[in-house]
């Protein structure tokens, strides 16, 4: 079992205060990349794996990670321990997490890959917007601009349609698919920003994954237990290589916002939809259009300018210091 740890430890962790232009910075765009590379390998098994219930799906994009990071922590010295002062923490981080995947899931499932895809997306806006009153780091105007100027770029990739554009109100019943998929977002966005606040505590990355992927696996397993659908040897594969590259997208992620806030590297979260296109230009045999070359040169033209902006940024502060 899990067990809080009675050692107080109230520093703040060394890369909770990183700046632009700083090592952590760094690390933190590069490991949100790799997030962004995992959870679009995710996207593409789970897409190849076929007609099966949303829960199913769900459970075994949690069960992999769930099993490697026991391990992980059994071999660990401090083991199953949870850091005094991160208990609630992580259960909010678990709840949001959960609901929000499954309504994400439920989205994909009943609505079109586009439509379900961007309401996903809107994932950073609510990170930022959270990021205020959660742990307190206000995002500056250039953050908001290069966010919002990202997520046109998404726009022009996803291009969306039906429901979304619609309001959800069309009389095909998409209504409660595109409100549940647009708190999928709104859930991403809250669980990252209590992964933020607990890097900045000092939990261990290891912890916060085996937390969410077994909260996860308990909420699905009723539901994959009663409606269990027969899975083909291509299906079971296609749902483990789901879960092993939400692993690489969950720990590294994690890892992001230990390292940095979401205000200044949530806009490269985006880089998920060029990854995604990738994969079904090779395996797919799918083409982007005019409007997917556009959005891909708004989402890494932003994402340099920022970084540029930043950097010269943090040369001035120093300069006048």
């Amino acid at each position: 079992m899990l067990e809080i740890e009675k050692d107080t430890d109230t520093k703040e962790s060394p890369s909770a205060a990183a700046a632009p232009g700083t090592s952590d910075y760094a690390k933190g765009i590069a490991c949100i990349i790799a997030a962004a590379f995992g959870f679009s390998l995710m996207t593409f098994f789970v897409r190849l794996s076929g007609d099966l219930p949303t829960m199913q799906k769900a459970f075994f994009r949690n069960a992999v990670a769930a099993v490697f990071t026991f391990f992980m922590l059994l071999r660990s010295e401090e083991k199953f321990h949870i850091k005094k002062g991160c208990f609630v923490d992580i259960l909010f981080r678990c709840l949001f997490g959960t609901s929000g995947l499954i309504c994400n899931f439920y989205a994909i499932d009943r609505l079109n890959i586009a439509d379900a895809n961007m309401l996903n997306k809107l994932s950073p806006f609510f990170a930022i917007l959270l990021s205020i009153p959660i742990v307190k780091e206000k995002p500056g105007k250039v953050d908001i601009l290069a966010t919002v100027i990202a997520f046109i770029g998404a726009l022009f990739i996803i291009r969306p349609s039906g429901a979304l554009l619609s309001g959800g109100l069309s009389a095909d019943g998409t209504f409660i698919p595109a409100l549940l998929g647009l708190y999928g977002g709104f859930g991403a966005g809250t669980a990252y920003v209590f992964v933020r606040k607990l890097g900045k505590k000092g939990e261990r990355t290891p912890i916060i994954v085996m937390c969410f992927s077994a909260f996860s696996c308990l909420v699905t397993a009723p539901f994959l237990i009663f409606d269990y659908h027969p899975m083909t040897g291509s299906q079971w594969l296609c749902l483990i290589l789901a879960g092993v590259g939400a692993s690489i997208g969950q720990f590294s992620i994690t890892t992001a916002y230990k390292f940095a806030p979401a205000k200044d590297i949530s806009v490269f979260d985006y880089t998920q939809v060029i990854f995604a296109a990738i994969l079904g230009m090779i395996f797919l045999h799918e083409t982007p259009g005019v409007l997917s070359v556009i959005g891909y040169v708004i989402i890494i033209g932003v994402a340099l300018v920022r970084w540029h902006f930043n950097k010269t940024s943090e040369k001035t502060i120093k300069s006048k210091v």
